[in-house]
């Protein structure tokens, strides 16, 4: 049912109302909050499974991308009795807020209501929080280094990968980088993780150490390289889901490629339009990420073997 204020989006057994549908939300394409519900209805699968029972972060741009940016932990007051949330507590400030935990496509459009663009899940889901069941491997390039630099050092993160036994599965990060994910079993908390991840972000740099780097502070990374960000795994940090829309004017989209398409794939084609079309081509290319965890200790004994600690 159409108004002249709203639109109402069928979307499985929910009703979502959709107000100021004709908004212009990314003001390259001249797309609105309309055609960003209708692009996460095209790839309801994708996001769903990317957000399943997580604790999800939303970046909402109530007048579109060219303004405010909210980053939304708490679910408002007055959300619908169907949606579902997580309590997450934040030690730092002793606080605890009731995140977004998505298990059906209703709940992503209800969030495109509240103006979300960008959802940042947790890489731990509702079961144990402190546990993750996702290694994040974000290939961050610096100002001056070019996508060249990203494919490169992505095929050598891939080998590393290969040589442990491990599925990586890659996706553009809706921006300059890529990030590469994979399944762990949720057998470690957040300090472990980060101190496999930097392991592993230490071995890509000894193979590549012209291109890549692991320094922490900005100011001592030569802005010719790339930083493989093993931080994105400690807690409370969240990154981009795959099927994500980006906060930017073009709304690129955070896109599962497949090993073959590393070299090929151009972050500036993987537009709101693309990716719908090629998800109604090629379905979900994230659609097996969940058949297989793996264990942590090879990296942990790598992390032992360096020297790393886990602050």
């Amino acid at each position: 049912m159409t108004t002249s204020s709203a639109v109402e989006l069928e979307v499985g057994r929910r009703t979502v109302r959709i107000s100021n549908p004709d908004r212009v939300y990314f003001p390259a394409t001249g797309e609105t909050k309309l055609d960003l519900a209708r692009y996460y209805l095209s790839v309801g699968e994708g996001i769903v499974r990317a957000l399943r029972e997580r604790p999800c972060m939303l970046h909402r741009f109530p007048s579109g991308v060219a303004g405010e940016k909210v980053h939304q932990k708490r679910i408002p007051h007055g959300a619908p009795p169907w949606l579902e949330t997580v309590r997450v507590k934040f030690p730092r400030y002793n606080r605890y807020a009731d995140e977004l935990c998505v298990t059906e496509l209703g709940s992503v459009i209800w969030a495109v209501q509240m103006s979300t663009v960008e959802f940042h899940p947790w890489n731990s889901r509702r079961a144990d929080t402190e546990r993750p069941d996702e290694w994040r491997i974000d290939l961050d390039p610096m100002p001056e280094c070019g996508f060249g630099t990203v494919r490169r050092v992505a095929r050598v993160a891939q080998e590393i990968l290969d040589e442990l036994g491990y599925t990586g599965w890659p996706k553009t990060s809706g921006g300059n980088g890529l990030h590469i994910y994979v399944r762990i079993e949720p057998r470690w908390g957040f300090s472990e993780v980060r101190r496999a991840a930097l392991a592993f972000a230490r071995e890509v740099q000894r193979r590549a150490p012209d291109e890549v780097t692991t320094a922490w502070w900005r100011k001592d990374r030569d802005p010719k390289t790339l930083f493989v960000d093993y931080n994105q795994n400690a807690r409370d940090h969240t990154i981009a889901s795959a099927y994500s829309v980006r906060g930017v004017a073009e709304a690129l989209v955070s896109t599962p490629i497949t090993w073959d398409e590393v070299d090929d794939v151009e972050p500036g084609d993987c537009t709101m339009p693309a990716v719908s079309a090629r998800f109604a081509e090629l379905g979900d290319l994230h659609a097996g990420i969940d058949d297989e965890a793996y264990s942590l200790e090879p990296l942990l004994e790598w992390a032992d073997r360096d020297g790393l600690d886990d602050g």
